[in-house]
């Protein structure tokens, strides 16, 4: 069976006339129509048309067969997704698609076993991993990292792993440095 990827997700229907809103997962949100027919985790097919102008990473798109709001409707929440082999293959070695990620050890810069990448969100103001912990972090929750160069400096895709930088997960106090204002006694604004 080919590995599929997500290219984008039905959030809503748009006016009355079986359009919809798609968020996109690609670099350029107008390019989701550059790939030809998408499908639906059944593998239900949808050629869509897009419309307009992207607004962030939203489009809107016509569906053939979709002609009304009610059925557009229907569609709500629908992920959108192509075969990885009908991806572009990428020029530079350091590139990677965002579902190259998923399945990744996540790892200190000194080799410990922090947890597996479970998936990448974007709630508006950049990229974060989701990172499933193990070991003795293994009762909590999904920890999410943020996804710059700072905070994961290396991304291994042929060795399966990437390096965090653990001061950089959401919900530490310390943050990446602590420059010692509390220990020496002086306050902080």
């Amino acid at each position: 069976m080919a590995e599929k990827v997500c290219l984008g997700m039905i959030t809503t229907a748009h006016g009355i006339r079986g359009e919809v809103r798609v968020k996109t997962y690609t670099a350029d949100p107008f390019a989701l129509g550059d790939y030809g027919p998408l499908a639906d985790r059944s593998g239900r097919v949808f050629k869509l048309k897009l419309r307009g102008k992207p607004k962030g990473e939203m489009v809107v798109a016509a569906i053939e067969g979709i002609a009304d709001r009610n059925a557009a409707e229907a569609l709500r929440n629908t992920e959108l997704f192509i075969d990885r082999a009908k991806l572009p293959e990428l020029d530079d070695e350091d590139a990677f698609y965002q579902s190259d990620l998923i399945g990744l050890r996540a790892e200190t810069p000194e080799g410990e076993l922090l947890g597996e990448v479970v998936g990448l969100q974007n709630f508006g103001a950049s990229d974060l991993l989701e990172v499933m912990p193990v070991g003795k972090s293994a009762n909590r929750d999904i920890v999410f990292v943020s996804f710059s160069p700072d905070s994961v400096p290396d991304v291994d895709i042929d060795g399966g792993r990437l390096v965090v930088v653990p001061g950089f997960w959401l919900g530490d106090a310390a943050g990446p440095q602590d420059d010692g204002l509390e220990e020496q006694g002086k306050e902080t604004a």
